[in-house]
């Protein structure tokens, strides 16, 4: 399945992407979706209930230097987990997750610490468990794309995932 076929794709960035695993035949594929699906959480639920793969799918998703958001779809479950709430006060996307997860946006006062929000078990059958991701979502000497390329690789999929990208940054 290639969603750059479905809508047009614009400028993807190391620092801006959004990239959908699966499983087929027992082999992790990846995907790159296109920019103006990512805007949105809707968007990115909407894209995953595309994907083939039978165990559901998983998008990770890099929004600048600041945060990263995993949602994870399968049949008519959905988890979502956003590395750090305080994202919200200045992205849509964040405060979509918050919104999606009934979860308030935090106050200025509120804003001194990174903070993940949502599903923490949503890579713990795929190896990753609630520690690990909270401890990767609060590293501050790691950039969103960084952590996000150590689950793929932790998950099984990294090698997919650097392909998917490599793809995208060579068009």
């Amino acid at each position: 399945m290639s969603f750059g076929e479905e809508v047009a794709m614009t400028e993807v960035t190391s620092s801006d992407f959004c990239v959908v695993g699966y499983r087929e035949d027992d082999v992790w594929e990846a995907e790159v979706l296109p920019v103006a699906v990512t805007e949105s959480l809707d968007g990115i639920i909407h894209a995953l209930r595309q994907v083939p793969g039978i165990g559901g799918a998983l998008a990770m998703t890099a929004v600048g230097d600041d945060f990263f958001v995993l949602v994870r779809v399968a049949g008519n479950h959905v988890s979502v987990f956003l590395s750090d709430l305080t994202a919200s006060v200045d992205w849509p996307l964040a405060r979509e997750v918050l919104e999606y997860l009934d979860i308030p946006i935090p106050y200025d006062e509120e804003l001194d610490q990174v903070l993940p929000a949502g599903d923490l078990s949503i890579l713990a059958d795929l190896g990753v468990d609630e520690m690990e991701l909270c401890a990767l979502s609060g590293d501050l000497d790691l950039f969103p794309d960084e952590v996000l390329e150590s689950l793929a690789r932790r998950i099984g999929f990294g090698q997919a995932f650097e392909r998917a990208l490599d793809d995208v940054a060579g068009q």
